[in-house]
């Protein structure tokens, strides 16, 4: 067989493959949405997540579902792990229409969105040039590699932006973007306001985790957990915490503090011990909750806490909480391996959570629990001053 008859055979399985996606594949002649969600770790894309699923939402867009970004250690690229190894894919649908990036790019993007075609869209120019360096830096570059995606220029959408809850954003949008003309915006980062925009909060309960996340906290529960009530706790304590705690006096509503505080910090601002409480304020609040929801059930000892779940990103005080709850004859546990999903999940079902006010990682918790009616609060608020002194001050047990 000569060199020619092979490239035409090579070349007449490729149209076939691709005329068979083709006619088994249901395009949105209203368009799609794509993003690099290239802001931050799990709980920034959270917030982002939601604010784009709104923004698809308005514009009558599919949204491709991003993978999520994920920073492994010894590892110097990002790394993107598919939407749906956390999440399911379904419950979505019952609010808006998606699909996967990976379902995406195999079967609607040689369609939809040929290769000499594909523009990426930032408000304005950004890193070095005159365009939106897509593919700029980490988590850029290695993101849209993995899909094999390059760009062949850039759009700048500015002044429109993602608030398309207010001021008639999402007909200009339409009208200036057109799905017969850009049929795909595919955006530099999330179409979305950080944190989450206080409108979009609800969509969290079309977040369900994947049967193997629910699988594998259920069985931790059941398995490993005493008979029982649980309180779940969160413990941000890492180093970038540390440093990024230093910054609130400047920045009252850093991150997640407005779930607390109120989006006009109308619930006053933050405080150091929010962002970083003691080893005293966890104590001492911990505490107070266990004896709280004891005291509610009358000692019954099907509902009374036996155990405390933590998730932590460094320093879970196992042992210091040992000791603290010894004589409340609680124990103290955390996953054995490191899985912030896992923890997630176990968190979202404990009969209690305590997180921390500005941790949009406590956030996902706090709205998943808001949703199913379970009670939560935050380390160190509402902070109760003594109007004698203008102090904290300190409830005793």
């Amino acid at each position: 067989m000569t060199l020619i008859s092979k490239k035409v055979i090579l070349g007449l399985v490729v149209f076939l493959v691709l005329y068979d996606n083709f006619e088994t594949t249901e395009f949105d002649p209203l368009g799609y949405i794509l993003y690099c969600p290239c802001m931050g770790r799990f709980g920034n894309q959270a917030d982002h997540f939601l604010g784009s699923l709104n923004f698809a939402h308005h514009l009558n867009r599919t949204l491709v579902l991003p993978p999520w970004v994920e920073y492994r250690y010894g590892e110097s690229k990002s790394v993107q792990v598919p939407f749906d190894t956390y999440f399911r894919v379904e419950p979505l649908k019952k609010f808006h229409k998606v699909i996967t990036m990976e379902d995406f790019m195999e079967n609607v993007a040689p369609f939809e969105w040929p290769k000499n075609q594909r523009i990426s869209f930032c408000y304005m120019a950004r890193g070095t040039g005159d365009t939106c360096s897509a593919k700029e830096g980490n988590p850029f570059g290695p993101f849209w590699d993995t899909y094999n995606v390059d760009f062949v220029g850039s759009e700048f959408y500015g002044p429109l932006h993602y608030d398309t809850h207010h001021h008639n954003m999402t007909n200009l949008w339409r009208e200036k973007y057109s799905p017969s003309k850009w049929p795909v915006l595919a955006f530099t980062g999330a179409p979305a306001s950080f944190p989450v925009q206080q409108e979009n909060i609800h969509l969290q309960k079309y977040l369900e985790w994947s049967d193997s996340i629910e699988r594998e906290a259920n069985s931790f529960i059941k398995n490993k957990l005493p008979k029982g009530a649980f309180v779940g706790i969160h413990l941000r304590n890492g180093i970038d915490w540390v440093r990024a705690c230093q910054h609130i006096p400047q920045s009252p509503s850093l991150f997640a503090a407005p779930q607390c505080l109120g989006y006009q910090s109308e619930k006053g601002p933050a405080t150091a011990d929010m962002c970083l409480p003691s080893q005293e304020t966890i104590i001492r609040q911990l505490k107070r909750v266990i004896k709280n929801i004891n005291n509610s059930v009358n000692n019954n000892n099907d509902h009374t806490i036996k155990s405390v779940f933590v998730a932590s990103d460094s320093n879970h005080m196992l042992e210091e909480l040992k000791i603290a709850l010894q004589r409340m004859k609680v124990k103290i546990f955390k996953y054995p391996e490191s899985n912030p999903h896992i923890d997630l999940s176990i968190l979202g079902k404990s009969n209690h959570f305590i997180g921390n006010c500005i941790s949009t990682y406590s956030a996902f918790v706090k709205r998943e629990r808001d949703i199913k009616g379970f009670p939560s609060s935050f380390w160190a608020f509402p902070t109760h001053k003594n109007s004698k002194n203008n102090k904290i001050k300190h409830e005793e047990l």
